[in-house]
């Protein structure tokens, strides 16, 4: 086949198969990749319900109601056995003998399971839920920690899920922060007598503004919670 020369010839090279070869390599590489790219399944709600799914049960109960909730998450596995496998909350059920808060409860697992289903980020779910309080007033858990609604334990039992299959990162103390927690506890037990009851936290405790936990105690002339670390001296 002829082909015109429109310009000088300034110089010349001879094709040899190697070149041919690593010229069609790159295009026969994109192809795979990209192929391995449309394969990743994710999240979102066109995304059919297996016929079994992965699930988590928490029991909550509150001195506001005789009968406690039970809670179930059930979890959906993405591309499973590859490098891309990642396991996301697909919907929650809430069970329980009191028919006090049937209604809400129902409504409300409804929309969480259908933000669920829509795919991206769902973790907000927990922060906006633990933001609700009652105006009757809150109540006390187990371990000191206040709990300013129903709804609010139901957004900290959605978040400990959340950590649990890897979706939130539990951010923890510091070193710096974990030392001050464990020298003012050994120090606070050292002035405390030997045959006192052994508890979480000191029965004497205050509540701390930071995590909302009964561990607050006055030493060296400031409150200093022994559970997250927050201190008024610094």
């Amino acid at each position: 086949m002829a082909k015109k020369i429109k310009q000088s010839i300034v110089g010349y090279k001879v094709k040899k198969a190697d070149d041919i070869e690593e010229t069609n390599a790159p295009a026969q590489e994109k192809q795979p990749a990209q192929s391995q790219s449309a394969e990743i399944v994710q999240m979102h709600e066109s995304l059919k319900r297996p016929e079994m799914l992965l699930g988590s049960t928490y029991k909550v109960k509150t001195p506001l109601s005789e009968h406690a909730l039970y809670m179930t998450i059930n979890d959906i596995v993405l591309n499973p056995g590859t490098e891309h496998e990642l396991r996301r909350p697909f919907e929650i059920f809430i069970n329980s003998k009191s028919m006090d808060h049937f209604m809400w409860v129902v409504a409300l697992t409804r929309v969480i399971s259908a933000v669920f289903r829509k795919g991206g980020d769902c973790t907000f779910l927990a922060e906006e839920l633990k933001a609700v309080f009652d105006p009757k007033g809150g109540y006390f858990k187990p371990g000191g920690k206040f709990m300013p609604s129903l709804v609010a334990e139901i957004g900290d039992a959605i978040e400990s899920h959340l950590r649990m299959i890897g979706l939130l990162k539990d951010e923890g103390l510091d070193e710096h922060q974990q030392k001050l927690v464990d020298a003012k506890r050994a120090e606070y037990d050292a002035m405390q007598s030997s045959d006192s009851e052994s508890a979480d936290y000191p029965d004497g405790a205050q509540m701390c503004n930071k995590c909302m936990t009964k561990a607050a105690i006055l030493m060296d002339g400031c409150m200093t919670c022994l559970s997250c670390g927050d201190s008024k001296c610094g």
